[in-house]
């Protein structure tokens, strides 16, 4: 593979992790160089180390982690994605005032790591694919990392910057877990 072949793939598997972090800028109270780098790191690490592991288990699992892959995805989104939207709609009923902060941050604690796995175990089929044409790893791998990162750090600064605007900032919980839900959805959509 090309470097530029190896840039393309990489920022087409961030895309997932770009929505579901400018969804979680949006719904964050945090907005620190700190919040950033812990949801960029976090997304690039598991981006980085699933083409690794589905390199290393090359076809022994090809076929049982693609018919299942869209589904684990689907899976682990709509549960943090449900979760949030649940918890926007009881603050909107609660009346929560227009410029108050979500009282959930998504990417806190497990939800950061249950979020960073969703949005790359396409990256792990992708790592079974490239082990299957015998195609070396490492720097794909390393590429796929940073540039994920940079993506969703990017991400969660345009969700807080938009997260600003006084009727985004009211809905913003709510239409986060939405977001998340939708990224769920389309995932089984592609692969259905």
């Amino acid at each position: 593979m090309s470097i530029l072949e190896i840039l393309l793939l990489a920022v087409a598997l961030s895309m997932d992790a770009f929505a579901v972090a400018v969804a979680s800028g949006c719904a964050s109270r945090t907005r620190s160089l700190r919040h950033y780098a812990r949801v960029g790191g976090a997304f690039g690490l598991f981006q980085c180390l699933m083409p690794l592991a589905g390199w290393l288990l090359g076809g022994a699992v090809h076929g049982y982690i693609e018919a299942w892959d869209h589904w684990i995805a689907f899976g682990l989104l709509a549960w943090v994605g449900g979760n949030m939207a649940a918890q926007g709609v009881r603050g909107l009923r609660q009346g929560a005032e227009g410029d108050a902060c979500p009282r959930v941050d998504p990417t806190a604690g497990r939800n950061l790591w249950i979020l960073a796995v969703a949005t790359s175990i396409d990256a792990f089929a992708v790592g079974l694919s490239l082990a299957l044409t015998s195609t070396g790893i490492v720097l794909p791998a390393l590429i796929i990392g940073v540039v994920c990162a940079a993506i969703s750090a990017g991400g969660v600064h345009l969700g807080s910057t938009l997260s600003r605007l006084r009727v985004v900032n009211r809905f913003s919980e709510l239409l986060g877990g939405l977001a998340l839900l939708g990224i769920g959805v389309n995932i089984l959509r592609q692969s259905l």
